[in-house]
Parts: structure tokens; sequence; C-alpha cells
């Protein structure tokens, strides 16, 4: 999908209806025609779209037309962001905007005035660049007899320096970290997280004072929360996690200040519990979660995402009818802008709560897990990807399409083999064996030794995982002639 049609699925019913609105007053022509084209890709309708201009002769007009639509929405866009904006950021970025108006015009009481309260709300939210140009126009205007002192002014503007030389160093290594963890999901390369954020901390010449702001222990806690979802292994990250929890509280009179990062860090915590099967302090963290997401802007940004983790964590506690339905409800009542993303991870986690309590439902679901398997590699991770590979098989044998299970089966080792061997994960293939045993041969689940087989691998403390143990879940219940979700649920509490 194009850039324009990307950004017209950004605008929800009131948004439209506004730019259109906005279109119609900018329109000095009545036959301009970028009304019927905002129409055509809101509808998705080919057929008019095709009628709008004639293909072959009016390329270039119909291009132009696109062209200017689309600058149109990006202008209505920054405007109402900026307006509808009220963090502490876009408050300081106003008042700067405003003083700056008032000096020129001399009304420099009232200028300074505004330069306070947004050097106070920019300092507030660590934004440190924003800052620097509140602080540049003081110095600018520093001659007059309102300003404040110049050398207080010159110290401030200095200390700011070296906080945006921090800041800076924070976001490269940041975004070198970011690299380094797409190189381990999509190329397979083996890294030791500890190691490299050592390294990456000593090479950009970063303190650990440094990392304690709101901002960066929100990036740090991101890299390790994908970290450990590649190891399936939450205890690699778990002094990193306390560290954060004892911050969020000692920094709680602060947090206001810095939703965005809060509720993203309370995600991951939340998140961490979860997969730790520590599901009352996941809870918890979800609740805190909801309160800061209530009623506010970031409502529509986080709320699959919380949806996703409190079924999970309903699920995994023994209310299986309870997350299916929070996940339909979420899936049925989807915003216009949702993120694929969120979406897809909505269906493959309501795909596999249905197969384990053995309800035909989850064929549909998987069904629409239908991006190619490249989009999901790199959008989703390749560990999302591999999941989505093995749950396919075991729901397609689950309801006797064993021929399409084998084809899935065989088209999982032709495309990831080669990955798992050169990331060590041997284990999976081993679980691959099993599974295609069962398939060839279902009376295999009677034989003692394969039993063995498939109780060891659920023994193993690398197997702790409450996903990995809902897929050998799967094959214990095969010989037990029971309820999957039971014996998952079973493992767990073991």
């Amino acid at each position: 999908m194009d850039s324009l049609n990307e950004l017209v699925k950004l605008l929800d019913e009131t948004d439209f209806k506004q730019f259109k609105w906005y279109l119609q007053r900018k329109n000095k022509r009545n036959d301009v025609k970028n009304l019927d084209l905002l129409n055509i890709i809101r509808a998705d309708d080919i057929d008019s779209l095709n009628k709008l201009y004639n293909p072959d002769k009016n390329k270039d007009a119909y291009h132009a037309l696109r062209k200017r639509l689309q600058d149109n929405l990006v202008i209505f866009l920054s405007g109402k962001t900026f307006e509808s904006s009220h963090s502490e950021s876009q408050s300081a970025l106003r008042l700067l905007v405003v003083a700056r108006y008032l000096l020129e015009n001399d009304l420099v009481k009232l200028a300074f005035k505004c330069l306070e309260k947004a050097e106070a709300s920019a300092e507030r939210a660590e934004q440190f660049n924003l800052l620097n140009e509140i602080l540049l126009l003081k110095l600018q205007y520093a001659h007059l007899p309102q300003a404040a002192s110049f050398d207080v002014i010159t110290a401030r503007f200095t200390q700011n320096q070296l906080y945006m030389q921090r800041e800076a160093n924070l976001n490269v290594a940041y975004a070198y970290l970011r690299q380094q963890l797409q190189f381990i999901h999509q190329e397979g390369r083996v890294v030791n997280l500890t190691s490299l954020v050592i390294a990456t901390i000593r090479r950009y010449k970063i303190s650990m004072a440094d990392l304690m702001t709101h901002k960066s222990v929100y990036q740090i806690l991101f890299i390790a929360n994908e970290y450990a979802a590649i190891q399936q292994n939450y205890q690699l990250i778990e002094r990193f996690v306390n560290r954060v929890s004892r911050f969020i509280e000692l920094r709680s009179a602060e947090n206001k200040s810095h939703t965005y990062y809060h509720i993203h860090v309370l995600y991951y915590l939340a998140n961490f519990h979860l997969r730790q099967k520590n599901f009352a302090k996941s809870m918890h963290h979800l609740s805190e979660m909801m309160e800061l997401m209530q009623g506010g802007k970031y409502y529509h940004v986080f709320y699959m995402r919380y949806e996703l983790l409190y079924a999970l964590n309903k699920f995994f506690s023994g209310f299986a009818d309870a997350a299916i339905n929070v996940l339909q409800a979420a899936l049925s009542g989807k915003k216009h802008s949702a993120k694929l993303e969120d979406i897809e991870d909505l269906r493959i986690c309501l795909a596999m709560f249905l197969a384990l309590n053995d309800n035909r439902a989850s064929l549909k679901y998987v069904s629409m897990l239908n991006q190619t398997d490249a989009w999901y590699e790199k959008k989703m991770g390749m560990l999302w990807s591999i999941r989505k590979h093995l749950m396919e098989v075991l729901i397609y044998a689950q309801f006797s399409n064993i021929e399409l299970a084998t084809s899935r089966l065989q088209s999982f080792r032709r495309r990831y083999k080669s990955y798992l061997l050169k990331t060590s994960e041997q284990r999976v293939l081993n679980y691959l064996k099993l599974v295609e045993r069962y398939l060839v041969n279902p009376n295999v689940i009677d034989d003692e030794r394969y039993k063995h087989s498939v109780l060891a691998m659920a023994n193993a403390q690398e197997n702790n995982d409450i996903f990995t143990l809902s897929f050998i879940g799967w094959l214990i219940a095969r010989w037990e002639k029971d309820n999957a979700y039971k014996t998952v649920l079973n493992l767990i509490q073991k």
C-alpha cells in the first residue's frame, strides 16, 4: 500500500470530516477532484478510481492530484497534532512560539513570563533540544532590562549543552543496539546482550547515571525485552527490570511529565512478569498502565497491546473464556487506524486460545494470518514467524488435515532449518521431529520412549516459557486424550 493510502487510514470519522472541510475551504475552483479522490481512497473503490481519470491519457494529471492531496493531508495532520497535543514538550513549544512573537512586537514582560513557563516545561519533559532554543532566545534578548541575569542564562545554556550531548550519545547508542537486535532477529547472529550493552556504553562514553532517565530507561528496557523474547529466557533481564521498578517508584512524582515513556515501561514490566508466570504482578502493572491510558491521548495507541497482555494473563491464569472474549471484542471493535502488527498479534493469540480448547474457530483466525513470510519476519520478527508456522502445523493436524499439516511442516523446515541451526535452536528442530513422527503415525503417542522424549523436553529448564510449554502441552494432550488447555495449565503450575 502506498503512502497516501496509509495516511488516509490514520483518519477516524471525525478527522475525515474535518479534512474534507479543510479541502473545501482551500479549493478555489469547483472542478477540483481532490475530494472525489479522497472519498474513493477511503472507500477503496477501484472502479471509481479508474473513472476519475483515464489511466492511459491522464497519468501525469492523476499523479499530480495525488501528490497535492498527500501534501495537504500532511499539513492538516501536522496542524491537528500540534493543536491536540497537551504534552509538556508541546506546551513548551507553543509558549516558545508565542514568546518569540511577543518579543518581536515589544511585549517584553509577557514574553519573558512565557519563556519562564516554557523553560520549566521543557526541563520537566527532558526536552534538551527544545530547552536549547528557549535559552538561545533568552540570550538574544538578554540586553533588555526585564531579562534575567546574563551570567545565569549563560550558565544554564552551557549546562544544557552537556545534557544535549549526553542525549545525543544515548540516541546513537540506542540506534546501534536496535541495529544489532535486528541482526539477531533476521540474520540469526548469536550475541551476549550484557556484553553488547556494556561495550556500547563504553564506546559512546555513557555513565550509569545517564541511563537513569525516563526515555533511556524505556529504550534499554525495550532492547532487553526483545532480547529476552528471542532467548525465551526472561531471567536474563531480571536485574535490570528490578532497577527499572525502583527507578519508577523513586521518580513517581515526575512520571506524569513522561506519560508516554511511563506507559511503555509499565507495558514491558507487565510483559516481563507475565513471562515469569507472576500473573498477579503483571496484572498490577497493567492496572497502572490503564490508569495512565484512560481518557488520554495515548489510549488508542496502547489499547490493543494492553488487551493482548490482559488476555494472556487471564488465559494462563485459568480463565480461557474471559481471555477469548477480550480478544474477540478487541478485534471486532478495532479502529480504522489500528496497526496491522497489533491486529496480527491478537489474531495469532486468539487462534492459539481456541485451538488449545479444541475449538475449530481457530482455523478461521489462522486463515486471517495471510501476509507473506517475509512481511512477518520483517515486521513481527523471526521468532514470531517461527511460532506462527509451528502453530499452523499443530492446528491443521488437530482438525484432521494431516496432508496440509505435513506440507506446512516441510515448508517450515525448508525456510527455517538453517536459521535455527545457526542460532543454536536445535530444540525447535527436535520438537519438529516429534510432531512429524505423530503426523506419520498417530499411534506413536502410545510408545513409552516417545512419551519420555516429550516429557524430557517439558522438564528442561530452557523450555520453561509459557509459549514453549503450550506447544509441548499440545503433544502431551494427544496421549492423555484430554483438553490441551488443561495440560498446558498443569505444566505451567509445575
